[in-house]
């Protein structure tokens, strides 16, 4: 990645020097030796997963506080528990952004989650710079700096890697390091640093990042436009795909696309003539063919006692959408108050369910509760309005 700007005219002379590559093990420990001494590590992935239902990790970057940046290499022989044992160290915090999917290929290379850890995204959005922003723009942003993604795309298994990509994998973490300190102060200085404790618990629960087969077919877009029947047997051939995918390492759809298995769990084909009449269904191999129709006619025939369910949507009359874009007005209200992102604090459809009647809603737990949760109960009751002034909305 190549970084261009005015104002950094340091941060350019910096990236003249490539980061190692770390593929020995002399490397590696010299390397780990120094991060065992620092507080808080920027960490990054790279990683393919076109080609595979695992992904495959291809490369680890890490950015200390000190300025250090250093790329590992996984694809070789090299050892690499002592590095996994730094990033489940809780002396020392792990710096992400959008945790979610690094997070999920490191505990799958290592067999644990990196703890305790920081996403910058998240934090980001009690910053008032948008909810899910990307990492180039949040540079770009916070500190002037323009990053080329060119290579966002990149073959990242092949070796020797291009100078080009170890430049680009390093400035992921070499300006995240820069990234952090100041956005850890501005929210510890607004106390706001609590806030991110739930969201932080939830990326670093492995319970996040588990895959039941039995849970694949909530997976395929639309499940809820299907009856029960069709339901139950979307589950049973989306819980066999899971499997099949997951024994061969193949990517689900190169076994069945989403759209076939949608198709037939509607129309439901007892035999080869019937399926060989849905689209898609030419592309299948013999023995798949023969498994779909021996699903179908097993879960049609023994039906489970009840069907896998999903949650309607609450079905509101004029008076109850009203509500909702009240409650939008009110959240939207507070999210301009506290300087932070709408999408960070609710959203419609639980606003939706909040009108419907229920309450065990995030909006009204925890800080979102405290920000913007109590407003909105209070508007439910009576207790202030939503009135028009000076040509906008206050509470009053």
């Amino acid at each position: 990645m190549h970084a261009m700007s005015n104002d950094h005219a340091p941060v350019q002379a910096d990236l003249l020097d490539l980061p190692p590559l770390v593929d020995t093990a002399d490397a590696l420990a010299e390397l780990v030796s120094d991060l065992r001494e620092q507080p808080w590590l920027a960490v990054d992935t790279e990683f393919l997963r076109e080609r595979t239902y695992y992904a495959q990790l291809c490369l680890i970057q890490v950015a200390t506080p000190t300025g250090r940046v250093a790329c590992v290499d996984p694809l070789g022989a090299l050892d690499l528990s002592p590095l996994w044992a730094v990033l489940a160290d809780p002396a020392i915090t792990k710096v992400f952004h959008a945790a979610a999917q690094d997070v999920e290929v490191l505990l799958q290379a290592s067999g644990a989650v990196p703890e305790p850890l920081f996403d910058t995204q998240i934090a980001a959005a009690l910053s008032g710079l948008g909810d899910q922003v990307g990492y180039a723009r949040l540079v770009e942003a916070r500190l002037g700096v323009t990053l080329d993604k060119s290579a966002s795309r990149a073959d990242w298994s092949q070796r020797p890697l291009e100078p080009e990509l170890l430049r680009y994998a390093g400035d992921d973490v070499r300006y995240l390091a820069e990234l952090y300190p100041a956005l850890r102060d501005e929210l510890a200085a607004r106390k706001r640093l609590a806030w991110l404790e739930e969201d932080f618990a939830r990326l670093a629960d492995p319970e996040t990042y588990a895959n039941p087969p039995a849970e694949a077919w909530r997976r395929v877009r639309g499940h809820h436009q299907l009856d029960g029947a069709g339901r139950g047997l979307l589950q049973a051939l989306a819980a066999w795909r899971e499997e099949a995918a997951a024994a061969a390492d193949r990517p689900r759809g190169w076994l069945v696309r989403d759209e076939l298995l949608l198709e037939i769990a509607r129309r439901r084909p007892r035999n080869a003539q019937r399926l060989n009449k849905l689209r898609g269904s030419n592309k299948l191999d013999a023995a798949t063919r023969e498994t779909l129709l021996a699903r179908v006619n097993a879960t049609l025939d023994n039906p489970p006692a009840q069907w896998p369910t999903v949650a309607a949507r609450p079905q509101l009359e004029a008076a109850g959408e009203a509500a909702v874009d009240a409650l939008m007005a009110v959240a939207r209200l507070a999210a301009d108050e506290a300087g932070v992102s709408i999408a960070s604090l609710t959203a419609r459809k639980e606003l939706e369910r909040l009108v419907a009647g229920e309450t065990d809603l995030p909006v009204l737990q925890g800080w979102r509760g405290e920000l913007v949760g109590r407003r909105l109960r209070a508007w439910l009751a009576g207790e202030i309005a939503l009135v028009g002034r000076d040509g906008g909305a206050t509470l009053a």
